[in-house]
């Protein structure tokens, strides 16, 4: 996954600040450009994902999608105390959940140890096109490394804490997590419910699904105060408004609709050929 992940970061060149996975979905904190930078970044990460993923299932007889649904991006305000947030958000991740005592044992993808390092994540990627195309010529390539590439996922600090030293910002790191352990520490403590640990999570199978999946409506944005989210709706609702009405105008037929910059515009209407048979003059066979 750290493979795929920096090999789609360097085909769209967003800038990450943290990531984590569970086992059900994985999160990321990003700044982009625009839109269809993001929107590149997670068709190839995802997509890949996927495809990797359902090659070590297919012999369970898995087939189909993998993901349930597209990704949610969630806007988070310019407040220092919101990108903090959801950065400790992130890293807590394994502990808030009472799977393991601390962030740092959480056996699946995690960037605790990079960001307090200071360093990016080392994965690989394995060019499957390389691989089918040489198989399509007759080669017989026994070791498979000949189709693996190393990559190096990148990190760069929250936007609010740019200007610190990268020592700082290290050190910073490394305090939310102390953070967050003492936390989880007291909260075992007053339960009593201890975590099952790492090697316990590891002995489950993968392909079970949880018992009681969490269902909750995303938020519209990830803003501390209530000026800042009602800004955001204001600015929005315009967007919107743009949007739907060039859509409008797209439907009825005006190819030349003006939609809002930063959007992505709805597929074009079917165009019909008059001069082939409708369904209604019986079957068809066309060459094709």
């Amino acid at each position: 996954m750290v493979g795929i992940l920096a090999r789609a970061q360097k085909r769209a060149p967003i800038r990450i600040h943290a990531v984590g996975g569970l086992s059900t979905h994985l999160h990321f904190l990003v700044s982009v450009d625009d839109a269809e930078q993001l929107a590149d970044f997670m068709e190839y990460a995802n997509g890949n994902i996927a495809r990797e993923a359902l090659r070590l299932v297919k012999h369970r007889g898995w087939s189909g999608k993998l993901w349930e649904r597209r990704y949610s991006a969630i806007p988070v305000s310019d407040e220092k105390p919101a990108q903090v947030k959801r950065l400790r958000y992130l890293l807590s991740h394994g502990a808030k959940e009472n799977l393991v005592a601390s962030p740092r044992q959480w056996p699946g993808l995690h960037c605790i140890d990079a960001l307090m390092n200071g360093t990016g994540m080392e994965g690989i990627w394995y060019d499957r096109t390389a691989e089918y195309e040489a198989d399509c010529r007759g080669k017989n390539i026994v070791d498979s490394r000949a189709f693996v590439a190393e990559y190096s996922l990148e990190f760069e600090p929250l936007p609010c804490w740019r200007h610190l030293p990268a020592e700082e910002y290290r050190q910073r790191i490394a305090e939310m997590v102390h953070d967050i352990e003492v936390e989880t520490a007291r909260r075992i403590f007053l339960t009593g419910k201890v975590p099952p640990g790492p090697e316990a999570i590891r002995r489950q199978d993968p392909l079970e699904q949880a018992l009681r999946p969490k269902k909750s409506p995303a938020p519209f944005c990830h803003a501390i105060s209530k000026e800042v989210r009602r800004q955001l709706r204001e600015a929005y609702r315009p967007f919107v408004e743009a949007y739907r009405q060039a859509a409008a105008a797209l439907r009825a037929g005006n190819r030349n609709a003006r939609f809002p910059e930063g959007c992505f515009p709805p597929a074009l209407p079917f165009i019909r050929d008059d001069h082939l048979p409708s369904s209604r003059d019986g079957p068809s066979f066309l060459p094709g």
